[in-house]
């Protein structure tokens, strides 16, 4: 059963030895804090979003349009946040996000091995980036007993796209994430004024200069010359996809297949037919197109057309209550990026595991105050719409 919600008494009884929390409570303190602790290009990078940003704000504004409705005389005094997917049992429905510049986050440099430290101590599972300032399979290593996943951005050469999948396979991941939507990067006004792209000037591309078949594509070594294994990374990097490759993808790999960004629901019954074990719902917080629809908006049709296959959802989750009404629409697990990635930049490991917890807290708390003792009893009657 769920204690999650005990973080805050650990609080309140350090409060009477005179410890207040050494991290902020809410999202905005996260961000405030971030913003000061990080470099102003990578600030830039993971706080920004796609033209003038307003699908990033409507990700976060479709969350308001929806009231948990309370229900009392339930005696929610334990709760059961247990999930099963994929053949796995998670204590949370909670995940983290894969974030392409993660790595930049931490004060070391390290910020993927900082996330997948806090994994192993939380026991929430990390999405790892292909794009990563640390191999995949140092990453790995640092989970411990929590799952993690693999996010693949899919590669023109089919080698290097099975070289990546068969590496996190043997180095132990439980999934592989397909991200859909960043096949070519998005018009971001905010780092296009600095002209900061990180990955051009070699920043996080650890999985490709450490694996084999990308280094027998280059003349020299990496290490040699960097310039040349930038530039043949971004002439292999994004590979638009069709459902003609769908078969190609299934093939790569035993392990369950999820693919991520699909909101309409024609493409989450045609990627069910074509054998994928998940869906992502996700309009990538808003990073990659701007003036579309609120990806929470868009969840209720994904899980219909998903029809029992396990759907995680991100896009515009801040707190713990956003959490919850993400369930109740339907999502088997929720991810979080920018609040976790802010917590890494503001205290590493620890950073990420206040955020972690805090957000664990506030829906372990929400549903028992609101008398939802289990994820089963999270439902769309348990919303009403309010704007």
């Amino acid at each position: 059963m769920s204690g999650f919600g005990d973080y805050q008494l650990e609080i309140y009884l350090d409060g009477l030895r005179g410890v207040v929390p050494r991290y902020p409570m809410t999202f905005e303190g996260w961000e405030e804090k971030a913003r000061a602790a990080l470099e102003p290009s990578v600030w830039s990078y993971v706080a920004g979003g796609a033209g003038d940003e307003q699908t990033q704000r409507a990700n976060v504004a479709a969350f308001a349009r929806h009231g948990l409705v309370p229900r009392m005389f339930v005696g929610a005094k334990e709760r059961d946040l247990t999930v099963s997917m994929f053949g796995m049992t998670l204590p949370s429905p909670l995940m983290m996000a894969p974030i392409g510049v993660l790595g930049l986050c931490a004060q070391d440099g390290h910020g993927d091995l900082a996330a997948a430290r806090a994994a192993a101590r939380s026991g929430v599972p990390m999405i790892a980036s292909t794009l990563s300032v640390d191999p995949l399979e140092e990453v790995a290593a640092e989970f411990g007993s929590t799952p993690g996943f693999f996010q693949l951005y899919t590669p023109t050469n089919r080698d290097l796209a099975a070289s990546l999948v068969q590496r996190a396979e043997k180095a132990g991941y439980r999934g592989i994430v397909v991200t859909l939507d960043t096949w070519i990067t998005g018009w971001r006004p905010r780092d296009l004024s600095t002209s900061n792209f990180p990955q051009l000037r070699g920043h996080c591309l650890a999985n490709y200069t450490s694996d084999p078949v990308f280094r027998g594509l280059l003349p020299q070594p990496p290490e040699e010359d960097m310039n040349s294994a930038v530039l043949h990374w971004a002439g292999i990097f994004g590979n638009p996809l069709t459902w003609e490759d769908l078969p190609w993808l299934r093939s790569l790999t035993s392990l369950p297949l999820i693919v991520k960004g699909l909101c309409h629901p024609e493409d989450v019954r045609r990627a069910k037919d074509g054998g994928v074990d998940g869906i992502y719902c996700s309009n990538h917080g808003g990073r990659q197109a701007n003036g579309g629809l609120a990806a929470l908006d868009a969840l209720p049709g994904v899980v219909e057309a998903a029809d029992g296959l396990p759907v995680i959802f991100d896009s515009g989750v801040r707190s713990g209550a956003d959490v919850v009404k993400a369930l109740a629409l339907g999502a088997t697990a929720v991810a979080v990026g920018r609040p976790y990635a802010y917590g890494l930049a503001l205290g590493g490991v620890d950073g990420v595991i206040h955020v972690l917890r805090s957000l664990l807290a506030e829906a372990d708390l929400l549903m028992a105050v609101d008398g939802y003792p289990t994820l089963a009893d999270l439902t769309p009657e348990a919303l009403r719409s309010v704007g």
